[in-house]
């Protein structure tokens, strides 16, 4: 019988992953419009009804979010040959991953809220 032992990371591994996370989810916006992709699941997500509901993101910055969050596989998008064309978007297996994240840190918001205004 072989035995294994977990190997704790080193504070430098840590760091590390750390910068990685936020890169990828870091900023004002992605979280939010992945909260909403997810809380939205069975919808049709378009464009336009996402910057309608993610309050205050301009046109520019969705687009280049979602571009994002797509290149590293945390949101799909969806193209229908209709006229005119729709696009979609939807959260991936791979990013609801991600939520365990953003419970702990709606919790932690709503806890803190008063303190953090």
């Amino acid at each position: 019988m072989e035995i294994t032992t977990k190997v704790e990371p080193t504070c430098e591994q840590e760091l590390a992953a750390i910068r990685d996370s936020l890169e990828i989810l870091g900023g004002k916006w992605k979280l939010r419009i992945m909260r909403h992709l997810r809380n939205q699941i069975d919808e049709n997500n378009t464009f336009k009804k996402i910057q309608r509901e993610v309050t205050g993101i301009s046109a520019k910055m969705l687009s280049k979010e979602l571009q994002d969050l797509e290149i590293n596989l945390l949101i799909t998008r969806s193209v229908r040959n209709t006229r005119p064309v729709t696009v979609s978007y939807a959260i991936t297996d791979y990013g609801l991953s991600v939520f365990p994240i953003t419970e702990s840190l709606v919790d932690w918001g709503l806890n803190h809220r008063q303190k953090i205004k």
